[in-house]
């Protein structure tokens, strides 16, 4: 049997993974106790995407396990064992300002659950390839102090910058900065799936994401920038604009493409692999850009206002530069740019209203 284990299953990326796995693996584990609620309330729960899984996929068997229980998760693996071929660990606490609040819960949840993820691979399937969804806040506010120009809808690199064609890529220190609280924790994460790939000789690869989204995201105040914007712009409530005179600009990943980019890795494994993954110039906008986007797409005006204080360790500029991933898998590409991923977002945000 070929068994692949989706942590945050009923979550953006774990969901679409379900999706993307569930007719390539005999089982698809899920591994998810809605803790989303707990960080962001009853806007932030996955029960909806969750029980939409287990109607849709019939080989799709979630565990309501927190992966901070070693003992919960050893009983997975201890029950299907060297059948487990794949992980795609996407459980997170995933927002900034959340972090703050509530630290241990924050670190305990990104560093030590993937710290159990992947003692509890290294155990009982170590052949298995292990993804994990690092972001680029690990990069801190090192962007920050790149060359940027003021454009009328955005903040813009220099482009007499070598990031100006492609965007960030892997090189970047993520060391002497600022992160917030989230991104140290999610620094740790991403440090021990390299080393145990590098020490253990796992098939570990690590992929920072710029903005993942997408139809399915339960979008909250403080998580899931534009599924969070075109609900405010569906419902009429207030959005908040923090800093950067809103042009602060966000590559945009849907998530199909991204668990699209774990499959080609899936196939042809490396060790201790990092990769930025994001939409790169296929896909990005600004703040300004995606509020006129929603409101073309709407038909309404947007409620929102702005404030001058931008979120700590918050990017002005970031575009991901992908060449590395698809030098490694020249068969990948995006399939959706930031129009396709609105619109889905505005019909799912719609139908579920």
């Amino acid at each position: 049997m070929k068994i692949a284990i989706i942590t945050g299953s009923a979550g953006l990326i774990g969901s679409e993974s379900v999706s993307f796995f569930s007719d390539k693996f005999d089982l698809v584990v899920g591994i998810d106790n809605n803790l989303r609620e707990y960080f962001f309330g009853k806007d932030g729960s996955t029960i909806w995407n969750n029980d939409r899984l287990v109607e849709k996929y019939p080989n799709y068997k979630p565990y309501s396990v927190d992966i901070r229980d070693v003992e919960g998760l050893e009983r997975i693996f201890l029950e299907y064992k060297a059948d487990i071929k794949l992980i795609v660990h996407t459980a997170a606490q995933p927002s900034h300002d959340w972090a703050a609040k509530e630290p241990f819960t924050d670190f305990s949840v990104n560093a030590n659950g993937t710290l159990n993820m992947l003692e509890l691979t290294r155990l009982h399937c170590p052949e298995a390839v292990f993804i994990f969804t690092s972001t680029n806040k690990v990069y801190g506010d090192n962007p920050n102090y790149l060359p940027l120009v003021e454009l009328e809808t955005r903040w813009e690199i220099s482009s007499k910058h070598n990031y100006f064609t492609d965007g960030i890529d892997e090189k970047m220190s993520i060391d002497h900065t600022k992160h917030s609280l989230f991104g140290a924790s999610k620094v740790a994460a991403d440090i021990l799936v390299q080393e145990y790939g590098r020490y253990f000789n796992m098939k570990t690869g690590i992929f920072r994401g710029g903005c993942l989204t997408g139809p399915n995201h339960s979008g909250a105040k403080l998580h899931g920038f534009l599924s969070y914007l075109m609900k405010c712009a569906v419902t009429g409530e207030q959005y908040t604009v923090f800093g950067y005179k809103g042009k602060q600009v966000r590559d945009n990943i849907h998530s199909w493409d991204l668990v699209n980019m774990f499959w080609h890795f899936y196939q042809n494994p490396r060790i201790a692999e990092v990769y930025n993954a994001g939409g790169g110039r296929h896909s990005n906008c600004s703040m300004a850009e995606a509020i006129a986007l929603s409101e073309k797409i709407t038909g309404k005006k947007m409620n929102y206002t702005y404030t001058e204080t931008n979120r700590i360790g918050d990017h002005i500029w970031w575009i991901s530069d992908l060449r590395k991933f698809k030098e490694h898998y020249p068969n990948w590409s995006w399939k959706y740019d930031i129009n396709d991923i609105l619109s889905q977002i505005y019909t799912s945000t719609t139908s579920r209203s």
